[in-house]
């Protein structure tokens, strides 16, 4: 079994997903926003197809620690996502994971352009690699 993240956005959703012995995250897409009911339809057939057991979703809380405006719609989305993808689901805190995710492509040498069509599974990338990276240190303590 494996575990997905999403990178909740207005207009896309970055996915990611780990590898079965949950030590490493692969960018799956980029998922181009259109309608909540396409929106599950996807996310249902990406779970589907990665034999995927739990959700990590980034929870894009303000520098200071408290949830805004993109938080209380990611916690919308997610809200009504449970209502029809039933798979446990965790919010980890994903500030400057896009910068992070930015940062890494600039440093690959990725130009503008494909920058800007992956920087959401990126992103998506650097919350599971942080999640997972927990979930390492908590089974060695």
């Amino acid at each position: 079994m494996r575990i997905m993240s999403l990178d909740v956005g207005s207009r896309t959703i970055g996915v990611a997903c780990s590898d079965a012995l949950l030590m490493t995250a692969q960018g799956i897409e980029t998922i181009r926003r259109t309608s909540l009911a396409n929106d599950f339809q996807r996310l249902q057939e990406l779970i589907e197809a990665y034999e995927v057991h739990q959700l990590v979703v980034g929870m894009p809380k303000n520098m200071n620690g408290t949830k805004g405006d993109r938080a209380e719609k990611t916690e919308e989305f997610v809200h009504k996502m449970q209502e029809v993808i039933h798979v446990p689901v965790i919010f980890w805190d994903e500030r400057l994971s896009t910068v992070m995710a930015e940062k890494s492509l600039i440093f690959a040498d990725v130009s503008r352009k494909k920058r800007k069509l992956v920087i959401d599974k990126m992103a998506a990338v650097v919350i599971l690699q942080g999640y997972l990276a927990r979930l390492d240190t908590m089974k060695k303590q």
